[in-house]
């Protein structure tokens, strides 16, 4: 579902992605960590072609980057730590207007599914500027899945979240994950990520420094995993 091959991205002077392989295949959820600095927010913006690489290749979904860049919009979702979403509308016509842009077809039925998923429903009608930080980001879930897509890229869903919308969000992304979906999600919180990702890769010095599924840490446990990773 997505395939990078040494990837590098420089800015000016200075190299944030060293040569980067990834690979993640349907139906993965994929936790990729590391410390500050490290380049996963830029990666990131690179897998859902809003920065261009410097060098590498790239498919999301059987498309290259940056060539087919939207064939591969129509098909990724994206979510990062700000909702970019319109505070003056409502949560239903923030959804209609981003399902009429992503041509969704039964759209007012699809809205109604992506609502109730996220918890929204009985707050449908009104204005986004009055929601909680945590609810902004549910609908901002909505948005990002409300036109089916193959993969979905979370950029530090969790940031600035209390610890009751936490909880709710937890209970969205595994609503996610267990359709099925393609997730590959940035955090700092390896708790949460060891709860609900099938791998973990480590992101350090501008490459992958290392990797394992769920059933390889077994044994072991996420944080001593991505200690031993960054000591490495």
């Amino acid at each position: 579902m997505i395939e990078v091959r040494k990837l590098i991205k420089r800015f000016g002077m200075k190299t944030v992605l060293r040569g980067v392989d990834f690979d993640v295949q349907p139906g993965e959820f994929v936790a990729l960590l590391g410390p500050n600095g490290a380049g996963k927010t830029t990666f990131l913006r690179i897998l859902a072609s809003l920065s261009h690489p410097s060098l590498g290749e790239i498919r999301v979904a059987g498309y290259r980057l940056p060539n087919e860049a939207a064939a591969v919009r129509a098909r990724l979702g994206v979510v990062s730590h700000l909702p970019l979403l319109y505070g003056d509308l409502t949560a239903e016509e923030n959804l209609l207007f981003f399902g009429r842009m992503y041509g969704v077809t039964k759209l007012e039925n699809r809205i109604s599914e992506v609502l109730e998923m996220v918890g929204l429903s009985a707050r449908r009608h009104d204005l986004v500027r009055t929601f909680s930080r945590g609810m902004q980001q549910r609908l901002a879930i909505g948005r990002a899945v409300l036109h089916d897509p193959d993969v979905i890229l979370f950029d530090e869903p969790y940031t600035g979240l209390d610890q009751d919308a936490s909880s709710m969000l937890d209970d969205v992304l595994k609503s996610v994950a267990a359709q099925g979906r393609t997730v590959v999600m940035t955090s700092h919180d390896l708790v949460r990520a060891e709860d609900l990702a099938t791998r973990f890769d480590i992101l350090s010095r501008g490459i992958i420094a290392a990797s394992a599924t769920r059933k390889e840490l077994s044994k072991s446990n996420l944080l001593s995993f991505y200690k031993e990773a960054l000591a490495g």
